[in-house]
């Protein structure tokens, strides 16, 4: 490593241990506050005490939103190294997707055909969206679903919530699990693209009717399907926690570290039928390396009968680069001088870059409850968070040119973040059938970049925004097992750090007015949801099929568009072996009015292209999904996994040469449970993926340009891998 770069880390050391001490010597305080407030506890309460800190941000029956509950059960089944997103996999409107093709790596999930960038997700009521990009980074948090309790999915607006706004869905995922007993497990995985998983998870169990310390340790791999797409993966989970009868404190602390090689180029078109796994880089040492390490103080006192207490203070730090090879490129583009060799100029050359990103997110999130009686109960909730970002680049190898002192960066540039909402949550029961109920929220959102970005262009700039979110619902209750809700919710969401970057013209923010209605019918073997949505959009960031230099997505403001849809979900156990969960979700998903712009590189105008009532990029008009399982003995589960995707558009402008065709892919699962005398559990287990071996892409991108006066169009795939397997063995003692 250079000097620079030592020097660099040595310096963030220094500040992110002054930092800590601070932090310490709150926690410091904080707990021995706590323990002096020690009671006996009642063990029957420590799953409540859990539950109640995520409350204030999830939705219940009597809210009137779309949501789904998953809890720990269900993902165990699942989860045998792909990322969460695919765990996910057959939740209604939910579309995932795999740049290494396999679930493994760089994976993201689409819900109601909304981005990650649109898709609040919390870690224990813990913001964790990247606050600059606002999108979700699961390979930074390898494994992490062996540690989840539950995850509640919200879908559309949803109730109000910390950090980024919710335009799509919000993830709301609770680590704080207990169990009563002690218990050590680990979990072995083996499958194809040498694909392996193995963790080792542990818990005191409640030591002296108080205390409670979990632990996991996870390494992951894949050679990945395209290409030396391959992950190599880390993370561990620590999870300790005092109880007394009303009270607890609980820190959290878990990391994950990920060298993933880039695989975001794509494959062109012209390469999909006869090399589908294609990967343009071949540099040795063309990867992604970062690190994530997130600690979280969460506690929750209760003041008195009415009221209780649940604040939570958070770190979160990040450091890490992209390292890439890049042909003939002009020094131009880095500040370096033209290099003269005899008598020839030479003004480009091959070199080897790094592009850093370096990071601090911090603040306290909380929530006061409050149960007056059976007809009323509130919550009044909010955070305070701050971000702050360095993005800097090294030539760290050249051809031709010498390379850069160790103090030389071509680019460099700060951002600052801070977040601040407030909000306040009302259930009332008017009569027995029928209840209300209300959320206000108001946040503000404050950005403070300046310096140079990697493209050379001057990015400083401030800009600040005031949002005020409000919510309300209704249930009626028609019979013991039918009820019928609607709810209205406004959302209102900042552009992100590249909006800023790759547009020429500043960005809007976004608004969002969401209808929701629904019945839902619920009795023992059979329960059946109908949720009807209208999501009107005011200067809604759309994606424009393109990306930048780093694979993210571009997008640009558009006027007016709309998301409306009906999502009918069904279980069923139609006999006493056989369960049966499905859903499926039929939309449309419009822009009323959308300008296309096709660059010409002949020297003459743009071509100017108008569409009128055009389709959302990357939004299917048809999802559907679900799970048919047969147990043909105790502890035995066969469960069959089809998952379909109506065609997609990469762009805006519905037309056919630029889509991700329809696909319908079938996995298979199967767990199978003893009980041997030397240890509490034995499963094994095998998962099956797309057992048809149906070719498909689940992404991609487009862009289009004039050349030699011709309309040149060129589309890139993420293909997802074909029939494979994965084989896991849990022993549990």
């Amino acid at each position: 490593m250079k000097k620079l770069t030592k020097a660099v880390l040595i310096a963030n050391f220094n500040q992110q241990k002054n930092f800590t001490k601070v932090v310490l010597a709150s926690l410091v305080y904080l707990s021995c506050t706590l323990f002096a407030a020690a009671q006996e506890v009642d063990s029957t309460r420590i799953s409540e005490l859990n539950e109640v800190v995520v409350r204030s941000t999830r939705a219940n029956e009597k809210t009137g939103m779309a949501f789904t509950n998953v809890y720990q059960r269900d993902i165990k089944k699942q989860n045998l190294g792909q990322d969460l997103p695919f765990l996910l996999n057959q939740l209604p409107s939910v579309v995932v997707s795999s740049d290494a093709g396999a679930g493994v790596g760089y994976t993201g999930i689409r819900i109601r055909g909304s981005d990650p960038t649109r898709i609040n997700v919390t870690l224990n009521g813990v913001p964790y969206n990247d606050s600059e990009s606002q999108g979700t980074f699961w390979v930074n948090m390898p494994d992490f679903a062996s540690s989840v309790q539950s995850i509640q999915v919200q879908r559309g607006v949803g109730t109000s919530t910390n950090g980024a706004g919710a335009f799509g869905a919000s993830l709301n995922i609770n680590t704080l699990g207990y169990e009563r007993e002690a218990f050590g497990e680990t979990n072995i995985t083996y499958g194809s693209f040498n694909t392996r998983k193995a963790n080792v998870l542990a818990s005191t169990g409640l030591l002296n009717n108080h205390f409670v310390v979990d632990v996991r340790l996870s390494k992951l791999a894949s050679d990945g399907y395209i290409d030396r797409a391959s992950s190599d993966l880390k993370s561990f989970y620590v999870s300790g926690g005092y109880y007394n009868k009303s009270n607890f404190i609980r820190l959290n602390i878990f990391s994950g570290k990920e060298v993933t090689y880039q695989a975001w180029e794509g494959v062109p078109e012209s390469l999909l039928k006869t090399n589908r796994t294609y990967n343009p880089y071949t540099y040795p040492n063309q990867v992604d390396n970062y690190q994530q390490d997130h600690y979280q103080l969460i506690s929750s006192f209760k003041l008195n009968n009415q009221w209780t207490f649940n604040p939570t203070l958070h770190y979160t730090r990040g450091r890490g680069y992209y390292e890439q090879f890049k042909s003939d490129d002009a020094l131009a583009n880095y500040k370096l001088p033209d290099v003269i060799m005899g008598g020839d100029t030479i003004s480009s050359t091959d070199l080897v870059r790094r592009k850093w990103l370096d990071n601090h997110f911090y603040g306290i999130t909380y929530s006061f409850d409050y149960q007056s009686n059976k007809k009323l109960s509130a919550n009044i909730g909010g955070a305070w968070n701050r971000y702050d970002g360095d993005h800097f680049g090294e030539v760290i190898w050249t051809k031709f040119a010498s390379t850069p002192s160790n103090d030389y960066r071509w680019y460099e540039s700060h951002s600052k973040k801070v977040d601040f909402n407030i909000f306040g949550k009302l259930f009332y029961q008017v009569t027995d059938n029928f209840n209300l109920f209300g959320d206000i929220q108001y946040r503000t959102v404050g950005y403070d970049m300046k310096g140079i970005a990697d493209k050379l262009q001057d990015i400083t700039q401030k800009a600040s925004y005031q949002f005020f979110n409000p919510k309300v619902g209704l249930n009626y209750q028609l019979s013991t097992q039918a009820s019928v809700y609607a709810s209205y919710a406004v959302g209102n969401k900042e552009p992100n750090r590249t909006d800023f970057v790759d547009n020429a013209k500043a960005p809007q923010p976004e608004h969002l007015e969401d209808l929701e209605a629904g019945y839902r019918w619920a009795e023992q073997k059979f329960t059946f949801d109908a949720n009807v949505y209208y999501m009107n959009y005011r200067n809604q960031l759309v994606l424009t099929g393109q990306v930048n230099g780093v694979g993210e997505a571009i997008r640009v403001n558009v006027p007016k568009s709309y998301r409306a849809g009906i999502e009918l979900v069904a279980n069923w156990k139609f006999a006493p072996k056989w369960r049966l969960n499905a859903n499926a979700t039929f939309s449309q998903n419009k822009i009323r009015n959308f300008t296309e712009t096709i660059v010409n590189y002949d020297g003459e105008a743009d071509k100017i292209n108008k569409y009128s009532k055009t389709d959302i990029s990357f939004s299917p008009n048809v999802i559907a999904g679900g799970q048919l399982a047969y147990m043909p003995v105790k502890n035995l589960e066969f469960a069959w996994l089809p998952k379909y995707v109506g065609k997609q558009y990469m762009d805006n402008t519905s037309d056919d040469k630029r889509k991700l065709n329809a696909f319908f892919v079938n996995d298979l699962r199967v767990n199978y449970t003893v009980a041997p005398k030397i240890m509490k559990e034995l499963t094994f287990s095998l998962l099956a993926n797309n057992v048809l071996n149906h070719l498909y892409e689940s992404n991609g991108y487009t862009y289009s340009y004039i050349y030699e006066q011709k309309v040149v169009t060129e589309n890139f795939y993420y293909p997802q891998a074909g029939t494979n397997f994965l084989l896991a063995v849990k022993a549990r003692f």
